[in-house]
This record gives C-alpha cells, sequence and structure tokens, in this order.
C-alpha cells in the first residue's frame, strides 16, 4: 500500500501520466464524434475497433515511458539505495512497484472508460458483453507494456538509454516481428504451424488484437482450413493469458538479473 500511495503522489505531480490520458481520452471523444453517423445498433462494434486501432499505437509506447521512468526516478532521486540498504531487497521492490504503476496507471483509465460508456449510451445500442473485452484488451495491454517499461528502467543508466530501449521495443513489436515472420511464411508447413503461431502470439499486440476481435464476432472461425485449424490451435483467450503470463515473468526476470542501481543524466 506504501508503494501505491507514493507512486500515486508522484504521478500526480509528474506530467506523464497526464498526458498519457489526455492523449487517450482526445482520441477516445474523437472516434466518438467520427461515429455519430454509424448505425445505432451495430454501430458500437464498429467505433470499438476503430478506437482500439488507434489507441494501441499509443498505449504501449507511454505505458513503456511511465514504467520506466518510475524505475529510473527512484535511482535518480537515491531511493532505490535506500529502499535496498534497509530493508528490501530488489525483487521486493520490483514487484511492489509494479502493482503501485499497475494501480496508477489503470485506474485512472478505468474511470474515463466507465465515462466513456456513459457517452456512447446516448449514441449507440450497448453490447456489455463486447465492452467488457474491449477493456480486458486495454488492460493486459497496458500491463504488458508497463512491466516492459519497469525492465527498460531497471538496467538503464541515463534518459537517453530509456528513450533509445523504449523507441527499440515499440518499433519491434509494430514493425519488426511481424517482418520477420514474412520472411518465414514460405516455410511453414502443416507440422510446423503450431510453432508458427506460437511465435506470432508472442506480440502481445497481436494476441490482444485478435483476442478483442473474435471475442467481439468480428472474426469466425467456423470454416477455416485445416492450416488455419493448426494455426489456431487454442482459443484466443488462452493466447492472451499465455502471452501477458510470459511477458510479465520474462520482465520482472530481465529487471531483477540487469538492474543498475545508479543512474545519471
Amino acid at each position: 500500500m506504501h508503494y501505491i500511495w507514493k507512486e500515486w503522489k508522484e504521478n500526480i505531480r509528474g506530467k506523464g501520466l497526464w498526458l498519457a490520458l489526455s492523449i487517450i481520452v482526445l482520441i477516445s471523444v474523437s472516434i466518438l464524434f467520427r461515429s455519430t453517423s454509424l448505425s445505432f445498433d451495430k454501430g458500437i462494434y464498429v467505433l470499438l475497433i476503430n478506437l482500439f486501432d488507434t489507441i494501441i499505437y499509443f498505449i504501449p509506447i507511454l505505458c513503456l515511458f511511465i514504467g520506466a521512468f518510475s524505475i529510473f526516478q527512484e535511482k535518480e532521486q537515491k531511493t532505490l539505495i535506500m529502499l535496498l540498504t534497509k530493508k528490501d531487497n530488489y525483487t521486493s521492490f520490483l514487484l511492489r512497484k509494479s502493482l503501485g504503476l499497475y494501480t496508477v496507471v489503470l485506474v485512472p483509465i478505468l474511470v474515463w472508460f466507465f465515462l466513456y460508456l456513459l457517452l456512447l449510451k446516448f449514441n449507440f445500442q450497448l453490447d456489455i458483453k463486447a465492452y467488457f473485452i474491449f477493456i480486458l484488451a486495454i488492460v493486459a495491454m497496458s500491463l504488458v507494456f508497463l512491466q516492459m517499461g519497469a525492465a527498460i528502467g531497471s538496467f538503464s543508466r541515463s534518459r537517453m538509454q530509456i528513450i533509445g530501449y523504449t523507441i527499440f521495443v515499440w518499433f519491434y513489436f509494430f514493425f519488426l516481428h511481424d517482418f520477420l515472420l514474412l520472411s518465414l511464411l514460405p516455410d511453414v508447413t502443416y507440422e510446423n504451424v503450431k510453432v508458427f503461431s506460437a511465435s506470432y502470439f508472442l506480440n502481445p499486440l497481436q494476441s490482444v488484437r485478435m483476442f478483442l476481435e473474435t471475442g467481439m464476432g468480428v472474426y469466425s472461425f467456423g470454416h477455416m482450413s485445416r492450416l488455419l485449424q493448426a494455426f489456431m490451435w487454442t482459443k484466443p483467450v488462452f493466447f492472451l493469458l499465455g502471452n501477458l503470463v510470459f511477458w510479465i515473468i520474462t520482465s520482472i526476470a530481465a529487471g531483477i538479473i540487469f538492474h543498475r542501481k545508479e543512474g545519471f543524466e
């Protein structure tokens, strides 16, 4: 609880969290205004997909920066050394700090999207299940990239390193990961398609997108070829859960193993 309160006070004084929330609010409102001409019955599905396709470019990099600078700030202010000297080991610190980050970032986002649901009620026929799936997709994506950001902050020794690592991670998941898999596509067969599938859904952006679009009924897998059936060898929700567990554990482990206690400007 102490870490959550400390994180909240630091982010209230800072600009990162409010900048991120402001961007999400502006994008959400603009998408709503652009969607007023959609049908009352089905328009909410189009709006949610369009909104997700827009904010997916912003939430990952914002969460990476917030997570990284939150950890790095402890180094700059020398509070990390004091915490590790007095009572905490780094594993305990990172886990508590991560919990604080989750709470401080997700609570304002969830509050906004609750208010956003009230705005949608005046324009569309609501589908609470579809909206809940949309919220879960946003939360899962935020958790993964916040933890990656915390790992970046753990092993970075300067703000320039944080910027470089963050841009690389963002660029990798948006472009390089899929580009590398496209180069392997001619070699995919029925025998190795599950390995290719696991690699494809290792990208959190793809697993979140598939979970959202299948959960809302945008995509159907009723008439698949044998190769596509092998590719989708489990439900999208399990791909998402596996991705969430893998990246959170990997990021925590990387942060613990490669952490540096001090940072400099």
